[in-house]
């Protein structure tokens, strides 16, 4: 199989990688072995002006992951529950990264994963991986096996109401017509 993606993929325009993320295969491999699922949906947080990111209050112990280098994983805990597994974005400093919100199962995948909690469940991805860097062999994107053609469908992000006119923003990116993406 090919490789991870290179550092420089990750390392521009959030929206940019947020839409380029869509149709890769993201694989951990793990003590189980190597699971994959090809990203179907996206969210992009593109820095501390961006009122639903977690950069909007600055570097704190739970963001320090997301103010760089690019291509690495943030990943962290929510509702005391569930994981949610980010990708950084941009330069060092500036706070970007992309959430992947739904997989489309490719192999090794047991479970539902259309949802940025259920997709870590099945992935077996918490914590332990925060700050994994995105370029090495344990977990990483890849291009896949035959790109083909995609339509990419926006619309504003999910449950992010309290952001304001920033929850209304395009910034959700999905594949038109998947049954795997978390809502339509």
């Amino acid at each position: 199989m090919s490789a991870a993606l290179e550092r420089g993929f990750y390392d521009r325009a959030t929206v940019e990688v947020a839409r380029a993320m869509l149709g890769t295969h993201l694989v951990h491999a793990g003590s189980t072995g190597e699971r994959v699922g090809r990203i179907v949906e996206t969210e992009a947080y593109i820095g501390p002006q961006d009122q639903a990111s977690h950069s909007r209050r600055g570097v704190t112990p739970r963001t320090r992951i997301m103010f760089g280098p690019p291509g690495h994983a943030y990943i962290y805990l929510i509702y005391g529950r569930y994981h949610c597994m980010n990708v950084v974005t941009e330069a060092a400093g500036h706070g970007a990264a992309v959430l992947i919100r739904a997989l489309e199962p490719v192999s090794n995948l047991d479970g539902r994963t259309n949802g940025p909690g259920l997709l870590c469940l099945a992935m077996d991805l918490d914590r332990r991986l925060n700050g994994e860097d995105l370029t090495g062999e344990r977990l990483f994107l890849r291009a896949p096996p035959l790109p083909g053609r995609i339509s990419i469908a926006r619309g504003p992000r999910i449950g992010v109401d309290y952001a304001g006119a920033w929850a209304r923003r395009h910034l959700r990116f999905y594949l038109r017509g998947n049954p795997f993406v978390s809502k339509g």
